[in-house]
């Protein structure tokens, strides 16, 4: 799509470099998916500012000219939540990657959104401080990304997610306006949960230009247990014995035979050999309670069937075990040519059951299907394989990675626990929420967003307009029928 003189001398006024300015065709391709890389959009316009007045000056001209945007960190999102639109513009926040302080007494950091997850802890680190929310990504992943879908990461176990962890934000609204959520030290500030709205958002509600952190002490210590099984149940069984034993571990992952494989080919992290189902199981906090609850997990994985139990003896054999959970993904390319990685939320006592019912899923359609997960909590991350040169392959992939959805709902769960819904559960939504549920939600979003030009076509499965829907042939929701008499 040509880009509008109009725009583009706008945009010039703002954006001086002309390398941060981008509308070449060949140089846009770059920006077209985030890390769900089968969906492609290729924006109209890229600019990538580097203050914050440009960034508010950039969503007032786009305000003003009723021009679709997006804001995008490093790409890495796994849900098209970044993905642009054809006819807007794509504001990338990749160069501001400031740690402005690391405050000890107060246990806080203030950064910037392109700040790399990994490196705000290790901009702590000598302070005895770290940054707890670890996604898989955490060495190329963006606290702004962070903040906009609620990650989470391994240790959401006990430590919980994004949410948990940021005190404020600073925003650009979606009509240039900047605003504070929250604050530095203050957890629970008076008024609406704002910052609490935001986090998660998906984009929707504004972009992110700086951030709060909690930062935590290290603990005294810390032990990582991994054990081999032969099946995934025993395995699943194991979980909910731990977890009922009244232990909190820091994380509990699960691995299959088939990410094991792509681990080994990749790291070679040195798994139990032969095992079908490893459990990494990891304690932190004071000495006598971790080395005491972890023999107790010991215990427990011997007790339902493991095949190997190892205790990391040192930081290297640590570091090595997390190493082939934390490349896991992107190993699966050594053992398919294409992947789609899901992400969904079950009861963990129904992990067996599930897992089961994956396993003949895969089966029936002929796709193959590696899982990895967060065991603890329920947040199942299957990876269907499939080669895309070979006729039908994608369309059964996709068909089973929407059947592992379907099955998350079934039992009880959600259809994302951590990699939000973006564009691709928007159809989803729909089958976890009523569309009076729809509608109630929409009413925040036109608070923020009346035009609806803030990150477009994500989250929400139909174009609901502000001021015209909500509302329905059934009649209106009175909650929904209050709202709008209060907006409007």
């Amino acid at each position: 799509m040509n880009v509008p003189q109009a725009l583009l001398d706008r945009l010039r006024e703002i954006i001086t470099d002309d390398q941060d300015l981008i509308s070449d065709p060949a140089l846009l391709r770059t920006f077209e998916c985030d890390g769900l890389a089968h969906y492609r959009v290729t924006p109209m316009v890229v600019v990538l500012p580097t203050t914050v007045a440009q960034v508010s000056a950039i969503v007032r001209v786009c305000h003003e000219m009723e021009i679709p945007f997006v804001a995008r960190g490093n790409g890495t999102g796994l849900s098209a939540g970044a993905l642009p639109v054809g006819d807007g513009v794509l504001i990338t926040l990749s160069k501001f990657r400031e740690i402005h302080e690391i405050d000890r007494a107060n246990q806080r950091a203030v950064v910037d959104p392109g700040v790399i997850n990994l490196d705000v802890s290790k901009a702590a680190s000598a302070a005895g401080l770290y940054y707890a929310p670890d996604p898989s990504s955490q060495q190329i992943c963006s606290i702004g990304g962070n903040v906009a879908e609620n990650s989470g990461g391994a240790h959401c176990l006990k430590y919980g997610f994004t949410t948990h962890h940021v005190t404020g934000v600073e925003v650009v609204l979606p009509d240039g306006e900047i605003v504070n959520f929250g604050g530095y030290k203050s957890v629970d500030a008076p008024g609406y949960d704002l910052l609490g709205a935001f986090i998660g958002s998906e984009g929707t509600l504004g972009i992110t230009t700086k951030v709060v952190v909690r930062l935590l002490r290290r603990p005294e210590l810390v032990k990582t247990l991994l054990a081999g099984f032969n099946s995934t149940s025993e395995a699943g069984e194991a979980v909910s014995a731990i977890i009922a034993s009244r232990i909190l571990p820091a994380a509990i992952e699960m691995m299959d035979a088939l990410a094991i494989e792509a681990a080994e080919k990749t790291v070679q992290c040195g798994y139990p050999e032969g095992a079908n189902t490893v459990l990494i199981v990891e304690l932190d906090g004071p000495n006598v309670d971790v080395s005491m609850g972890i023999e107790r997990v010991q215990h427990i994985c011997e007790s339902f069937g493991a095949t190997e139990v190892r205790i990391a003896k040192s930081e290297a054999e640590r570091a090595l075990i997390w190493k082939g959970r934390k490349s896991a993904f992107a190993a699966i390319g050594t053992i398919s040519p294409d992947f789609i990685i899901q992400d969904g939320v079950i009861p963990r006592t129904v992990l067996p059951e599930v897992l089961g019912e994956i396993a003949k899923l895969g089966a029936a359609a002929g796709i193959r299907v590696a899982n990895v997960f967060h065991a603890g909590d329920g947040n199942l991350h299957p990876l269907v394989l499939f080669d895309e040169s070979v006729d039908g392959e994608l369309e059964r992939a996709n068909a089973v990675s929407g059947a592992i959805i379907d099955l998350c709902i079934k039992h009880g769960g959600s259809i994302t626990g951590e990699h939000g819904v973006g564009a691709d559960k928007v159809s989803y939504m729909g089958k976890m929420f009523n569309e009076y549920d729809l509608d109630t939600m929409q009413l925040l979003r036109c608070a923020f967003d009346r035009e609806n030009l803030c990150n477009p076509g994500k989250v929400f499965p139909t174009p609901r307009l502000c001021g015209e829907v909500p509302g329905h042939h059934r009649g209106v929701h009175p909650l929904v029928e209050k709202g709008l008499a209060e907006l409007f």
